[in-house]
């Protein structure tokens, strides 16, 4: 064994090595950083299950020239900030953290992205928005069927690490009281079955996925079952759930493990169900995007429409509208509201949520945000404001030029990964607009991930 004093100068730890480590910070992402002596500068170790303070022993994972990964096997001596976990669950690492510090370190780590990977200054961090609910805040889980140690089926998630290894629960906390009885009666429903988990490594076995999907404010609920290709009895799983308002069967071909593609069926109910926000209904079909956390989501729309600064003349772009909840949560304020996506469905969802809820001033476009900002920039249409909400890669530079191009007067960012909503905010200074604000709403607590808003306005 080795300890982060005693590695040998030009050494670096090998994949199995166990190592004493200290731990520093935390990185982006939430695994604790330790260093190691290795020639003229230390090698990073990013130990996942690790807090600030802690000294642990880690097992290295993975290798790599800059630096290693490793994961705790044992904890030698807590630091000042960890806390006992409430419970054994593998999509809550932070719950070893109080949760004042969570957010302490979530606003941190905004700002340390701004100032080290964008190089911006003099924009105001405003106060983090705390989280309504600490736990049982989702409205939607995705779980992975796997084999139990009897060779029982068992439902639950991956593993921190592997692709290939489940850890059953038996409560999630992260759902609500509801959703984890629906999880419940649909594992137990299988079981019935006799039915086999789908192995990955060896192509085998029928059960992938299942959806739990619920409308916070409405009390719908929507389950979805992700299998590979092949029959089952389908009467005897919605006779388990018959008082759901939407079951739909996803068959699934090749080898990845997702809940995305495939070939639907509707088994029972209608297609999608409905969620209420910022005064709104919004339809959800299955494979809809929608924020996880319905009460965050309204606090998130909320420093948006503040950001916005809507007087009721203007002509707002939302890019990347999805179903098209931003836009249309702007639309009362604003003279027109245009969305763009580029998933056919998603447009569809959008269209249909400005009809029922009586918005004549939306329109949704169904493209690629490159090539349809510049189409409307040709017919001569130009937005005083935009708002875009990318995925966790951000926007690539040739959008970023686009929006430039398009010269909105205000530019409202909606970020789930601060890390490339830093280089894109450069990237928009070098076009002439400053970050003024920036405000992290906790939509995940217990887990590291962070959303921000930001607002950008021409220098």
């Amino acid at each position: 064994m080795t300890t982060s004093e005693s590695v040998p100068p030009a050494a670096r730890p090998q994949v199995g090595d166990d190592l004493d480590l200290r731990i520093e910070s935390l990185a982006f992402g939430g695994n604790g950083v330790a260093r190691v002596p290795a020639g003229e500068r230390s090698y990073v170790v990013f130990v996942r299950d690790a807090v600030p303070g802690d000294l642990v022993r880690a097992r290295v994972t993975k290798r790599k020239r800059d630096y290693a990964e490793a994961r705790t096997v044992e904890v030698l001596e807590a630091g000042p900030d960890r806390i006992a976990p409430v419970a054994p669950h593998p999509g809550a690492p932070w719950q070893i953290l109080p949760y004042e510090r969570q957010l302490e370190i979530k606003h941190a780590q905004v700002e340390d992205a701004l100032r080290r990977l964008g190089h911006l200054d003099g924009f105001e961090l405003e106060p983090i928005i705390p989280a309504a609910a600490q736990w049982r805040y989702r409205n939607k889980l995705e779980y992975s069927f796997g084999q139990g140690s009897e060779g029982e089926l068992i439902c639950g998630f991956h593993a921190p690490g592997s692709w290939s290894r489940i850890e059953s629960l038996d409560d999630c906390l992260l759902a609500s009281e509801r959703g984890n009885e629906l999880r419940t009666r649909a594992l137990d429903a299988l079981r019935a079955q006799r039915l086999r988990p789908y192995d990955r490594r060896e192509q085998t076995g029928f059960l992938r996925n299942l959806v739990v999907r619920e409308g916070t404010r409405t009390g719908q609920s929507q389950i979805r079952l992700v299998t590979s290709p092949g029959p089952f009895d389908t009467d005897a799983f919605i006779a388990a759930l018959e008082d759901v308002d939407s079951i739909i069967w996803t068959q699934a071909p090749g080898v990845a493990e997702t809940t995305s593609g495939g070939r639907d069926e509707l088994l029972y109910g209608r297609p999608t169900i409905e969620e209420e926000v910022c005064g709104m209904r919004f339809s959800l079909s299955s494979e809809a995007f929608f924020q996880t956390n319905t009460v965050m989501a309204e606090a998130l729309y909320g420093v948006v429409g503040e950001y916005a600064a809507l007087q009721g003349w203007e002509r707002i772009y939302d890019l990347c509208c999805g179903i098209g909840t931003i836009g249309l949560s702007l639309a009362p304020r604003a003279a027109e509201v245009t969305g763009v996506e580029i998933v056919p469905e998603a447009v569809e969802d959008a269209r249909r949520n400005a009809r029922s809820n009586e918005l004549a001033n939306a329109r949704f476009i169904d493209g690629d945000v490159r090539v349809v900002l510049k189409e409307l920039a040709e017919r001569g249409e130009r937005p005083d404001v935009v708002v875009v909400d990318p995925p966790r890669a951000g926007l690539s530079r040739k959008v970023v030029g686009r929006i430039a191009e398009a010269s909105p007067k205000r530019i409202v960012y909606v970020s789930c990964n601060p890390t490339t909503f830093a280089p894109n905010a450069a990237q928009l200074g070098e076009a002439g607009y400053r970050v003024v604000k920036v405000r992290a709403v906790d939509q995940f607590p217990q887990t590291p991930h962070i959303e921000c808003v930001a607002l950008l306005e021409r220098a």
